[in-house]
Formats: structure tokens, sequence, C-alpha cells
């Protein structure tokens, strides 16, 4: 795992103009629309202030929808864990799963999943197939030794000798030359993912709760934040309740934590054994190497059933590429969490097999669900449902050691579709505005998107984006064995259109961003 203080910097290079397509939503031909940049690596910090900006990755491609455009606009919605109260329907999902745990009771009716999964859409998995059939490669010989000489130039300078003292920024460069070996193109195709309709709600109305519960439970989260830190440690993969949910036998009526519900005593003789594992997305790393291959299993039976995909279109390497493919660089701060930032893949464990997995991001303020896929025959207790809920405990847990990390983001939410309304029922919830990048409460948005499918959420008129490019002259560039900024780099060309596309990236990715990142340029 990298350590904190030799991270090789973000590596980006972006696509040029607009991406229109088939929508997945509404099915209008080309009316889908975004930007897009393979992202070769990327820091966590600079992905969280990419996500806070509208962006959204599928595997190391990064795309962000033209709002004001796209025929279904999608708004990044993040929910509050240390605010969340279960609903009555996800009390019954997580009872469910406790019956089923503790007598093997399979509950008989209606039994819909609303997944917390971004799916590929039908119209653009042809491309995904396609990045993975034309195996195109980009010079990354000739970009990691123009990295390193780039480097050693700037340490030749100092009157330093980089192979005698091992600076920092040959550390990083080597960083860079082993996240640019990947082989990933260097090639302006797109993968576009779009968030699985699930059931669809009346938002319009927020979720009935008594007075009375909602003092006790501010009183319950004041108390919460008074633990001391460390009380929550292991319990998530240990399938143990944490020491700072404490039964409440002497409060009979006041009503269950998210935690009373997941981790429920189950009998000595229960019928089954839930277990949930949190993996690095790392072939490196032992667990997830030796559970590979039972994974991608799973995610073929789910690609087929669930989705109809061919054989031949959820492959191994399309599974590795979607899936295990990450740009994020593994980050382990000394007060960040104890499983550190980065990619994983949270694997549920049914009496030793795997029957679901959540692959989702840690970031320095999140917990960002990426996809999900389990096993059809599973169905019956709402795995999507219930993965989404343990999120968004396991948030609250990870923000007990890393105070600023409290917030889940569950995608894209896309209130013209009726089917991608459920998001809104995990209360309390925000929505990021797409001028002036604020989060403004969902209850306070909904009037707006039933009047207009796209809106800015934003009342102050006055109010504009506040980390927009300023200057864009300091704008990182690497071009030709050197990195410099964007200022210097101009200077040298001669083609009008290239500076469009850079200003059009750094208006999209904003000031500090454009700053720490490398944009790539051929």
């Amino acid at each position: 795992m990298a350590s904190w203080a030799a991270l090789s910097p973000s590596i980006v290079e972006y696509f040029e103009g607009e991406d229109s397509y088939r929508c997945g939503y509404c099915k209008n031909e080309s009316g889908s629309r975004s930007n897009g940049m393979w992202a070769h690596s990327m820091t966590v910090q600079d992905y969280q202030d990419l996500i806070d900006r509208g962006w959204r990755r599928s595997g190391k491609y990064v795309y962000k929808p033209v709002m004001n455009q796209t025929c279904c606009p999608q708004y990044t919605i993040r929910c509050r864990p240390l605010q969340f109260q279960p609903s009555k329907s996800h009390k019954k999902v997580l009872k469910k799963m406790l019956k089923f745990l503790a007598k093997g009771e399979i509950s008989k009716g209606n039994c819909e999943d609303e997944p917390m999964e971004p799916t590929m859409e039908d119209t653009v998995a042809g491309d995904f197939a396609l990045i993975n059939k034309l195996d195109i490669q980009c010079d990354l010989k000739t970009l990691s030794d123009d990295l390193k000489e780039s480097f050693e130039g700037e340490e030749k300078k100092k009157g330093k000798s980089p192979k005698k003292e091992e600076p920092k920024e040959l550390i990083q460069s080597q960083h860079i030359e082993e996240k640019l070996g990947s082989g990933e193109p260097s090639h302006p195709l797109k993968v576009h993912t779009a968030p699985k309709p699930g059931k669809g709600a009346d938002l319009s109305k927020p979720p009935c709760r008594k007075a009375k519960e909602i003092r006790k439970e501010r009183k319950r989260l004041k108390l919460m934040q008074q633990k001391p830190a460390g009380e929550l440690e292991g319990f998530q993969a240990q399938g143990e309740p944490p020491s700072l949910f404490p039964p409440k036998a002497n409060k009979s009526n006041q009503p269950k934590s998210l935690e009373d519900l997941i981790f429920e005593s189950l009998p000595e003789n229960a019928s089954h054994k839930l277990e949930v594992r949190l993996v690095p997305v790392s072939f490196e790393d032992p667990e997830f190497k030796s559970s590979f291959s039972q994974s991608f299993s799973l995610y073929v039976k789910y690609q087929m059933a669930i989705h109809q995909d061919p054989p031949d279109e959820c492959g191994k390497t399309e599974f590795t590429r979607f899936l295990c493919s990450s740009p994020l660089e593994a980050e382990n701060p000394p007060h960040g969490p104890d499983c550190g930032y980065g990619s994983f893949h949270q694997q549920y464990w049914l009496d030793g097999r795997i029957i679901a997995v959540g692959v989702i991001d840690i970031l320095p303020y999140c917990v960002s669900s990426v996809y999900l896929y389990y096993d059809p025959d599973y169905s019956f207790l709402s795995l999507g449902v219930y993965s989404a809920l343990r999120e968004i405990s396991f948030t609250r847990q990870l923000h007990q050691k890393t105070s600023q990390l409290s917030y889940y983001y569950m995608g894209f939410y896309i209130h013209s579709c009726p089917k991608m309304k459920y998001k809104g029922q995990y209360r309390p919830s925000d929505l990021l505005c797409p001028e002036t990048y604020v989060w403004v409460p969902i209850e306070q948005c909904l009037s707006s998107l039933e009047n207009s499918k796209y809106c800015r959420f934003n009342q102050d008129p006055e109010a504009v984006d506040e980390g927009r490019s300023k200057e864009p002259d300091r704008l990182q560039v690497f071009h030709k064995k050197a990195i410099m900024p964007y200022g210097v780099y101009k200077k040298q060309q001669k083609d009008p259109s290239e500076e469009a596309a850079v200003l059009q990236y750094a208006g999209l990715v904003g000031q500090a961003c454009s700053e720490r990142m490398l944009l790539l340029r051929n």
C-alpha cells in the first residue's frame, strides 16, 4: 500500500468534446450526453473532489453528464448516515434476513429488489466490450520514461543525484510507472454507467416519524459522537455488534437503531451464518486473489440472469476491467480508517460461499457505492437494499475513527425516471447543485424537479461555483518528458482547438484538481 508521503500524482487523459449515445432511461437514441477522461492513476482526494463536482467512475473511465443538455439529468446523491434511521420497508428487509439466518425462513410474496448499484446500459455495453476487444496500447514505456526523466531533470537543477539519494520525486515516478503499466487504452472510447432502476416512490412526502422518536434519535447520535474512537474496530469483518450500540433492554419503547437490526443476536443453532469481508481490490492481496474465481463466477451468473448478457460480454477481461481495475491509489494515512482508502470488494459469505459482492470506494469524506452483483437464487433476501443498509452502517463505523468520513454516496438520482426515485428513500439525503456544486437537502429540490428535468438547486441567484477554474495557466500538463504549467505549455502550441479542449477540461474538474492532476497531452 502506498505511503501517505510518496503518492504519485493523478494522471488523466481528457477526451475532447462530448459523447452522445442512446439513453438507457427514456430510450432517446442520442439524447444522453457526457464528458469523459481516462484515469491512468488517481489519488483518493482528487476523486473525492471530482465526485463532488458531478463526476463518476466506471473502471478507470471517469465521466460527467452534461446536465443541461442530457435527456435525463443525473444528479449526484449522498445520504447522511449519522442521522439515518431505517424506514419500515428497510426494517422488513433486515428482519427478513434475520429470520432466514436464524430459522431458514424464506419470506413469501413480493420480493422486488431495489439495488443500490449502477449498471451498464445496454446501448453502452457494446462500447465497453469494444474497449476490451481492441486491446489498444498506449506507449506506456515512453510515458514512464518521460516522467522519470522529468523528475530527474528537476533534481539535477537542484544539484542532487536521484540515484544516490532516491528523492521523493523519483519514488513518485516509480509509482507512476506502475500505474501506467496497466496497458489501458490511450483512446477516446467511452464507457458509461447508469444506476439500475428500482421501485418508484412518492418523495413529495417526508418519511413519517414521531417527534418523540426524533428527539431520542438525536440524543443517541450525540452519545455516539462522545464515545472514544476505536470501540468499533473490526466489527464489520467479524460480524459482531459494536459496543457503541448497546441493547436497550430498559427502553423497550425506543426504536431500534440500524445496528441493532443488523447485528441482532442469533441462536446458537442458527440455520445459516453470514459473514461480511472487506477485501482490497488488488491482485497482490491474498484474500482477493484466492476469492477471485468464485467472485467472477458469481458476476457471470448475475449478469446473465439479471441483465440477460450473453456469455461473451461478461468474460474475465470485462469483469476485471469493469470491477477490479480502479485508478485509485491505495492510501493508508495515520489518521485514516484502519482499512485505508481506495477501492474494495465487500464480500457477503453465506455458509462459506460468496452470495453477493458490493464494490465500493472508501474516500476521505465518504463511502461511494460503485456496483453490486449477487446470486439470483437469493433474490428473495432483497440483497440490493440489504447491502445498501450494511454500507450505511459501515460508513458510520468508519466515522468513529475518521470523523470527516461521514457520507454515503449512492451514485446518481434521476427524478425524470420514475423507477430511479427509490434512492431518495434513504433519508436524510442531499442532491448536488449542477451549477454551484453545493449540497441541498432533497426535500428542497423535489418541487423544482417536478417542474423541470434540469434544475439549479442553489436558491441564491448570486452564488457561483467557488471551485471553478480561475487561473487555467496553473493547470498541470505532462507533455514530451516534462511536467509544466499550462501557461508554459500553450506557448508551444499552434492549434487553437488545443486551448479549447484544455479550458473545457479545467472548467469541468475545477481549479484544485487542475493544479494537482497531470493532464496528459500527446
